[in-house]
Parts: C-alpha cells; sequence; structure tokens
C-alpha cells in the first residue's frame, strides 16, 4: 500500500545491494552475528563485515579510533546502501563528534538499530536526516516474526501498519507528525550537546531497560525541564524492561511518572507499544511521517 505521507528521503533497497555490519559500541565476534548475517543474506543482501567485528578494546569493539574509523569508511562507502550496527552497550557517543557526515548528507543510507544507537539516531535527526529504530544484527533472530517483517518492509520501502490493544492509561487522540526519540537514558544523556532532538510537533518514542524507578523519574523531570514533551504530536512509550526499587519503595510506577508529567499537555499517549528492548522490538523509522490513532480498544501506527 502507497504511503499517504511524505517520502522516504532514502531509496528503498533492492536484492544484491550491500547492508555494513559493525559495532560503534560493544565489542562482539563473528560467531554471535552468525544468525545475523544469514537472516539478511536470505533476503537477498549481500552483507560487509566492518574492521570493528571480532575487535577488542576492554568492553568496546576496538578503540575509540578504530570504531570511528569502521563507520567513517561504512558511511563513506557509495557500495554500502545501509549501516547495521551489531548490537548496542556503551560507547557510541565516545566517537559521535569525531564522524564527518559530509558524504552521507549527499548520499543517505540507514543506520540501524537501538538502544546505545539512540545517540546516532539523535544526531542524524539534527541534519533531518532518516534513521531506522530496529532489532540489530545479534538479536534479529531472537526477535518476533512480526519485528522481522517490519524491518524487511522497511528497507524495501513499503509502508508499515502497526495495531495493537490500547490500555486503560492510554490517553486518547489521533494525531500525524514525524516520529522521533529512542532510549530515555540516551536521550537524557544527550540534553544539551549538539544531539540534542527537536521534538516540537513531532512524536516522540521512549523505552528504556534495566533502571531504578527513581531514576526514570529522575530523567523524565530533566526531559520535561527541557521543553522536550511540551509541544509533541503524541509520546508512545514502549517496553520499559527489568524496573528496578529500592528497599524504601519509590512509590511510581513509570505509566504513572508519565501520567502525572502529561497531564498538563494535550495529546494522544501510549502504553505499551511493540518496541524496544523486547523480541517485539517493531522498527519505526525516526525522521519519517506517520500517524497515530488512539481509541478505547486500539492503537494504530501508519508509518
Amino acid at each position: 500500500m502507497d504511503t499517504p505521507f511524505s517520502p522516504n528521503p532514502i531509496a528503498p533497497l533492492k536484492k544484491g545491494d550491500t547492508i555494513a555490519i559493525i559495532s560503534t559500541a560493544r565489542k562482539i565476534s563473528v560467531n554471535e552475528l552468525r544468525l545475523g548475517i544469514q537472516w539478511m543474506e536470505n533476503l537477498g543482501f549481500k552483507v560487509l563485515l566492518g574492521k570493528t567485528i571480532g575487535e577488542e578494546s576492554y568492553q568496546f569493539a576496538g578503540t575509540d579510533a578504530a570504531r570511528t574509523a569502521d563507520l567513517q569508511a561504512m558511511i563513506d562507502n557509495p557500495k554500502v546502501k545501509a549501516i547495521w550496527c551489531a548490537r548496542g552497550g556503551y560507547g557510541t557517543v565516545r566517537i559521535i563528534d569525531n564522524i564527518d557526515f559530509s558524504s552521507f548528507k549527499k548520499q543517505p543510507k540507514y543506520i540501524i538499530g537501538y538502544s546505545d544507537i539512540t545517540v546516532l539516531h539523535s544526531h542524524l535527526h539534527t541534519f533531518d536526516m532518516a534513521t531506522v529504530h530496529a532489532p540489530m544484527a545479534f538479536d534479529i533472530s531472537k526477535a518476533t516474526m512480526e519485528a522481522q517483517e517490519s524491518l524487511k518492509n522497511v528497507l524495501l520501502g513499503k509502508a508499515t501498519t502497526y495495531s495493537f490493544p490500547s490500555t486503560r492509561e492510554n490517553i486518547q487522540g489521533k494525531a500525524q507528525g514525524m516520529a522521533v526519540g529512542g532510549n530515555l537514558s540516551i536521550l537524557y544523556s544527550l540534553c544539551g550537546s549538539a544531539s540534542a532532538i527537536d521534538t516540537k510537533g513531532k512524536f516522540l518514542f521512549l523505552e528504556d531497560l534495566d533502571e531504578y524507578l527513581y531514576h526514570i523519574d529522575r530523567m523524565l523531570q530533566n526531559l520535561d525541564r527541557n521543553g522536550i514533551f511540551k509541544d509533541l504530536a503524541g509520546l508512545v512509550i514502549g517496553a520499559m524492561s527489568n524496573m528496578h526499587d529500592n528497599t524504601e519503595p519509590f512509590g511510581y510506577t513509570v505509566t504513572e511518572m508519565i501520567l502525572e508529567i502529561t497531564t498538563k499537555y494535550n495529546y494522544p499517549v501510549v502504553f505499551d507499544a511493540p518496541f524496544g528492548h523486547i523480541a517485539d522490538n517493531r522498527a519505526v523509522v525516526f525522521g519519517k511521517e506517520m500517524t497515530l490513532s488512539v481509541n478505547e480498544d486500539s492503537v494504530k501506527i501508519i508509518q
């Protein structure tokens, strides 16, 4: 089906195109990527492994200089049509300011990933460039069929529609705008930097993993004080996985924190979206228009 929204600025991929796999953060072996490589090759794409795959510098996939050089090489390589991040962890922020995106702006290509890759999503969004929040090479084989199909559809330039049950906490409504966002902790860490995103009139997607409830509240309060929630088209909350509490309970759930902040605003809010550190991590193109419809029974996202 044809999308009624603004066209994706990145040309759809076709069979035979080359997709590079690199790691901008945590180290990873070739063997750990075996199923991911096979998955991408089964779609008809060629896979080019970057020099960071199999490299090691403490917890990183090579030194900062090595990871910078690998990402730069794939950005500048005209034969590479997309860059699929191998895994997240931590480390992308250490190299982002050393990357020259001049050739990327002339020949944009999808950068695919989530978690720590939010650094790249956010930084490229400041250039009005589209990126893909989706499963990475190390975990695509563990993703649901729906999540796998969604990434395939994005790469091939097909429109996507996600429908899932509504929750009683959702704020109903319908809106249209551009998708942005990613991992809450990363977005929080980027506030005030050259990679901080503009969210005005846009849908903000948020997810996180393995955080204490009080720290989730601290991050949400900071984002609100920075105006991140003020003028949204809508807010989409994905998985808030493996949250922790102290011996003395914090007293708020993540849902309650978000509802408390957004009560002063007027836009649809969705919880439990298929997005984040879960098997059903559906692909979302950041930097592309979408519509969101939320009613008592269901939620529909069209992009």
